[in-house]
């Protein structure tokens, strides 16, 4: 399931504020449990078996019959969850999603029980409860958390069966909001919402991707959302997150009590004062701090230098590690025990790095990110944030003209945008998932939402010449050189850099398969894999059996010999159905390519030289073919200008990317002279 949750726990948005799916994938876990020995499911689940099941694609895997939850609030702030889910099973592939349920707890989360039922197509009831669940820690790259997960699987995941489960969970939040995501990636017969306040709370709800709708009020204090018929949000490829589209509704909670009003947050600026007071004591420097900032700026010459000095320790000397506990969640360790330590968390890396650049009299500030584009909304302040970075203030005599993550602030002016926790884009950029999504700024002053920079395709740069030869039987050899920048460049070094070199190769290898038939890649290189702010080089040399095809005497050539994957539309647009959502690229991009191809001796190209240009509001496509001697000149060049394109814009989207397809797949035809 999608991280989108039905319920997600304020302390389980830890370390990266990411909420807890409550439907996993297969796990490592034991067999199916046993049937307990009273096996009778309740009434509410038999009745749902009984009745109809939502209209479906005929490739639904299941159906949710049911998604009901009751939350109630305590005047102490106490929070009581409880959720009832039931759903049919209606193809075997659904045992990978729908096969166990898992519920966050910690020190100030409790689950009072977990417990399960089948309803077998043939009339047998099975029960799983508190005593088969599997407790295990809450996520990969969280070392050492008190948050865990209690996972419950579900006897006989078989279709035509009906599955049915219910938690009661109750906790002690750090902050006062919630969001009900109603809708899933299959169809839903009923979602409901049960919220319970105390006299005298107020509640504010806001509804994304659907329409506004009101609450039936029963009493003064209980208000209930239900819809019926909810379609699935079908998955396609590179579409707009989960949560950009599906249906949610985020409720805040407001109590009486001016004590717990700390715990509501009615603005960005609220929440940016709230996370400061967190961290207020966190970036104190001490003479350990100031003597190593002092080693490594040592033979820098000016403050850019000096800064990128200091964000490539951080990068490859603090280690990726982390350790909350409680409101460990959200408060980063100070910078002094980070420094002494070696390690941390996203938010622990940023409080270090703010501290040493404090050192040189840089200033910096938290930044608060989701790493899926459109997961925050500008309407509604809200913690739904899953990871931490900082803005480094631009000294005032720094050029910037090399730099595409700076951001211009009114009231901080201008700002690199750095992320200390990834180890292969460099000071300056911006991993790509980071561009053009939401960051909250928490100056002194409070938070202030911002659009990320999004880089420009010439700084995601991919320029590649080849000096290759044809021979008469139709081998092509030769030699390629490629030089990266930007998001091409932190690609290749994650690749390759993350594996062993002898095995380095074999990335290359899959990637020219795709394009040249019967290789052998004879020698590859890599230049300047460990230099960040430098460009990535790769040369490689191979030799292709039967690239160019005989037909009767003539030989056929395809001069785009290394082909890009933004022209494949196959991934992109179904044959059978019609895309649902937009398309979001991972990020702009240049690709300039020229292949230099001599000609066997005693044949002449039989077609004229071409010129193609295409282009749409997206992006744009040329390419050019010209014989000079006996050297066949291609020159091609793509641009993708933007990372969204709208549903509306899709038709001539794929019109442009069929029209490079073909441009790319032609083939020229070369005969003999004689």
């Amino acid at each position: 399931m999608p991280r989108s949750s039905s319920r997600a726990s304020s302390q389980a948005i830890i370390s990266r504020f990411l909420f807890a799916a409550v439907i996993l994938p297969c796990l490592a876990l034991p067999s199916t449990a046993k049937a307990a020995a009273k096996d009778t499911a309740p009434a509410w689940l038999h009745e749902l078996a009984q009745g109809p099941i939502p209209s479906h694609d005929d490739d639904a895997v299941a159906v949710v019959l049911l998604d009901d939850t009751e939350t109630t609030v305590r005047d102490n702030g106490d929070i009581q969850t409880l959720h009832r889910v039931a759903f049919k099973i209606l193809r075997p592939e659904a045992r990978q999603r729908f096969g166990r349920v898992a519920v966050d707890f910690d020190k100030d989360t409790k689950v009072a029980y977990v417990r399960a039922w089948t309803i077998t197509s043939g009339g047998r009831d099975l029960a799983v409860s508190e005593k088969d669940a599997v407790e295990h820690g809450f996520l990969d790259d969280i070392e050492y958390t008190d948050t865990k997960v209690k996972v419950l699987s579900f006897p006989e995941v078989s279709p035509g069966n009906v599955i049915g489960y219910e938690y009661l969970r109750q906790e002690r939040p750090y902050v006062f909001e919630d969001a009900w995501d109603f809708q899933r990636t299959v169809p839903v017969k009923t979602a409901r919402f049960d919220l319970h306040i105390p006299p005298g709370w107020e509640f504010t709800a806001q509804w994304f991707n659907h329409a506004d709708q009101n609450p039936q009020v029963n009493g003064a204090n209980e208000y209930v959302w239900q819809m019926n018929d909810l379609p699935a949000v079908r998955t396609e490829p590179q579409m707009p997150p989960f949560q950009a589209v599906a249906g949610w509704m985020g409720i805040k909670f407001f109590p009486r009590d001016p004590n717990l009003r700390s715990k509501s947050a009615g603005s960005w600026s609220d929440i940016g004062l709230w996370f400061n007071g967190l961290t207020t004591s966190s970036r104190q420097s001490n003479p350990a701090i100031h003597q190593k900032v002092m080693e490594l700026t040592a033979g820098a010459s000016d403050p850019l230098a000096k800064m990128r000095a200091l964000t490539e320790y951080m990068q490859r000397q603090i280690r990726y590690f982390a350790v909350e506990i409680g409101i460990g969640g959200y408060q980063p360790h100070t910078a002094a025990d980070v420094f002494q330590r070696q390690w941390g968390d996203c938010k622990d890396k940023a409080t270090l790095l703010s501290t040493m650049l404090s050192e040189i009299g840089v200033e910096s500030y938290y930044v608060a990110v989701d790493d899926f584009r459109d997961g925050v909304r500008p309407d509604y302040p809200s913690i739904r944030f899953n990871h931490m970075i900082l803005a480094i203030r631009l000294p005032a005599d720094v050029d910037d003209k090399s730099l595409s993550s700076v951001l211009n602030d009114p009231k901080l002016g201008k700002l690199i945008i750095f992320d200390p926790t990834n180890t292969y884009v460099p000071l300056g950029y911006l991993p790509s998932y980071e561009q053009n999504t939401y960051g909250l700024v928490m100056g002194v002053d409070g938070g202030t939402l911002v659009r990320l920079p999004l880089a420009s395709p010439a700084s995601n740069r991919l320029s590649r010449t080849a000096q290759l030869s044809l021979s008469n039987s139709g081998v092509l050899s030769g030699q390629v050189e490629e030089v990266r920048w930007g998001d091409p460049a932190s690609g290749g070094r994650r690749e390759y850099g993350g594996i062993q070199p002898a095995k380095r190769p074999e990335i290359l290898e899959n990637f020219l398969q795709r394009s040249l038939p019967n290789f052998v890649l004879s020698e590859a290189n890599i230049g300047d894999l460990e230099q960040l702010n430098s460009s990535l080089k790769l040369d490689y040399k191979f030799v292709s059996q039967g690239y160019a095809r005989m037909a009767g005497n003539e030989l056929l050539l395809r001069p785009q010999v290394i082909e890009d994957t933004y022209a494949d539309t196959r991934n992109l647009f179904s044959q059978e159905k019609p895309r649902q959502y937009g398309i979001e690229f991972e990020s702009t991009a240049q690709q300039d390519d020229v292949f230099d191809i001599s000609l066997p001796a005693g044949y002449a190209l039989e077609e004229r030289p071409f010129e193609t240009n295409i282009s749409c509001d997206f992006a744009t496509y040329s390419s050019k073919m010209e014989v000079k001697g006996n050297v066949l000149h291609y020159v091609r060049s793509l641009q993708i200008k933007d990372v969204h394109v709208p549903k509306e814009n899709l038709a001539d989207l794929k019109d442009f990317l069929q029209k490079v397809a073909a441009s790319q797949a032609m083939f020229v035809a070369l005969r003999p002279a004689n």
